[in-house]
């Protein structure tokens, strides 16, 4: 189990994680020893709750497929076992921010004052703008 947090934990069943062969450190090994870490996750039939679904699918992320699979590479160490906790410690990391409500959005109006002020000032940029042109004889 993948404990995202108090309530939510993600059963390793449901994240396909396979080892494949990576460019990056490794020394004379890398081509010999497939230590990156190819996590999928299907984010339809997975048990998440339908409001994360939502989310994480409409989040636009590089990461999700067109099918709605999430695809993590993870090839930051030489070691398998702590690419595939780095690959599932940032599977967690997305799941929590698709667990967040966003906040909504409390449209405002600009108060009496602010508008006076904003009238006052345009009136003063137009003044010094007028003044910079050439004087007619009438004027």
């Amino acid at each position: 189990m993948l404990r995202i947090n108090e309530t939510l934990a993600i059963p390793l069943t449901e994240i396909e994680i396979t080892q494949i062969r990576a460019a990056g450190p490794g020394g004379q090994n890398v081509n010999k020893v497939a230590n990156s870490i190819h996590l999928r996750f299907p984010i339809a039939p997975s048990s998440l709750p339908e409001s994360c679904k939502k989310r994480l699918l409409s989040s636009g992320d590089r990461r999700i497929t067109g099918d709605g699979v999430l695809v993590i590479k993870a090839q930051s160490f030489r070691s398998t076992e702590k690419n595939r906790e780095d690959a599932l410690h940032r599977l967690r990391l997305l799941v929590l921010a698709a667990l967040k409500t966003p906040k909504k959005r409390v449209p405002t109006a600009p108060s009496k004052a602010a508008r006076k002020r904003r009238i006052e000032q345009k009136q003063h940029r137009g003044s010094i703008k007028s003044m910079r042109r050439k004087m007619t004889a009438e004027e």
